[in-house]
């Protein structure tokens, strides 16, 4: 696995080659840490924490790509406690993540490793559940606190919450609070951290919100990532022979017997486009169109359900899906051959990115071929083909997106958050914190994704509950 190192205060980048076996004993941490390692069971370093340990423990800022379950709380767990000063009982590092449940395993691993240091006291404070008692915990003191950004953001308004003294903040699943829109929030309790103090971002992928982010309060960030970076080796592409009239129904076939969970089909015309999604909707699939004819507002929302996996299919033409950063985009499919080389490479390109595998599935007519050539002239190989008619549905039930949207009346004008949303779900006996998804804030409305199963009994919560002490109008998209 490539491991790739850059300081982000210059353009220089290169490859480190790294250890499979790096033993912690390698690294400068203290007898009773590396004795409590071992008790844990930590015997080598995974490949996020060879890479990150012997920066963090240097004291830089660092962002790190990495997937969950890549043993990344380790890896900014050690250089966490490794500054925490047990006789000071204030708050020393602080800890963002995108949800309760997150939060609470984040806890329960930083408690395991802080077994080495005597007293550490390390406190959740989230949503979803009664404020009165973190309050409370707070009037006793912490050295760590675990916590998501409105609730944290909550208790610094309230004066509960002082954050002077802390050295360390951690931003755990970046992307993913940004996914749900706590990018106003994680700004806000930033700058109310010393800034002389270790930052430290991670994240399963880096979207252009993770450089903003960085650019406002990070120092001189290094980056690395275990991901290979994207190429389209990870990409299997298929081409279909089609008639012409049988294209549209064709589509159809494809997403039955691949059944991605989110794709994004090119059209080379807007009326393709529209056709496109009159013979998909009939079918029983969620499918919606992007094109230059919409109106912002119906574009907004278009983006925001196929964004948040509530629509399985976003049928678009080239210019209208122009910059659009879809993240895990299982599959492209081109219903119509682009005249253009580059353009095809890019529209594969929005599928197979981080570590993910990724699926092209092209449909050709046979006065498309030429253009099919020229494919192959830019690529220097041949084009893989498959025939349809082998193609079976691999279930018999219909493909449904595994997210819902809930559309919120409020605008963002009325300067509501995303921690406003994410409490009047989960609050009082609501919806589980990892059954939400993300969270959109706009210009007319604020949309928020379930889980799907769970979507009407949300509807149910959310239109009950108060939001920024006001009663909402809410639908079901």
């Amino acid at each position: 696995m490539k491991h790739l190192l850059s300081n982000e205060a210059s353009t220089e980048s290169h490859e480190t080659a790294l250890m499979n076996d790096a033993s912690f004993a390698e690294l400068p941490l203290s007898s009773a840490m590396l004795g409590n390692l071992d008790r844990l069971g930590y015997a080598t370093m995974t490949p996020i924490q060879a890479a990150s340990l012997p920066i963090t423990l240097a004291g830089s800022d660092l962002i790190a790509q990495a997937k969950t379950g890549s043993g990344k709380t380790a890896a900014f767990a050690i250089p966490l406690l490794a500054k925490i000063d047990s006789t000071r009982f204030d708050v020393q590092a602080l800890v963002l993540c995108p949800t309760r449940e997150l939060a609470e395993q984040v806890t329960h691993e930083l408690r395991r490793l802080a077994r080495a240091e005597d007293n550490i006291k390390i406190l959740t404070l989230a949503g979803g559940v009664m404020m009165r008692g973190q309050r409370a915990s707070l009037e006793h003191g912490a050295h760590i606190v675990v916590g998501t950004p409105g609730r944290i953001m909550d208790l610094l308004d309230r004066g509960n919450l002082e954050l002077g003294a802390v050295n360390t903040l951690v931003l755990d699943e970046a992307d993913r609070m940004l996914d749900m829109g706590f990018h106003h929030d994680i700004t806000y309790v930033a700058k109310r951290v010393p800034t002389h103090r270790q930052t430290l971002l991670f994240s399963a992928t880096y979207p252009e919100g993770i450089a903003k982010l960085a650019e406002q309060f990070m120092r001189r960030p290094k980056r690395i990532t275990v991901e290979a970076r994207h190429d389209d080796r990870k990409i299997r592409q298929l081409f279909f022979e089609v008639q012409d009239s049988d294209r549209l129904m064709a589509v159809a076939t494809l997403l039955n017997h691949y059944r991605p969970t989110s794709t994004l089909a090119f059209c080379n015309t807007k009326a393709r486009c529209n056709d496109l999604v009159e013979q998909l909707s009939r079918a029983g699939f969620s499918a919606q169109a992007l094109h230059g004819e919409l109106e912002q507002r119906d574009r907004d929302q278009v983006l925001v359900q196929f964004a948040n996996r509530s629509c399985s299919v976003l049928v678009a033409t080239d210019v209208a899906a122009r910059g659009l950063d879809i993240a895990h985009l299982e599959a492209v499919i081109n219903v119509d051959v682009t005249p253009e080389p580059e353009l095809h490479v890019h529209r594969i390109g929005r599928t197979g990115r981080a570590d993910n595998e990724g699926l092209t599935l092209s449909l050709a007519s046979g006065k498309e071929m030429g253009r099919v050539n020229r494919l192959e002239d830019e690529q220097g190989r041949p084009v893989k083909w498959a025939d349809l008619a082998t193609l079976t549905p691999a279930s018999d039930r219909p493909l449904v997106p595994p997210m819902a949207t809930i559309q919120i009346q409020v605008e963002r004008k009325e300067k509501i958050r995303a921690g406003d949303v994410l409490g009047a779900l989960t609050g009082a006996g609501g919806i589980a914190g990892d059954k939400v998804g993300k969270i959109t804030i706009g210009a007319f409305s604020t949309y928020v994704a379930v889980q799907r199963d769970v979507a009407k009994a949300a509807l149910k919560h959310l239109g009950a509950a108060k939001i920024k002490g006001k009663t909402v109008r809410v639908r079901l998209l």
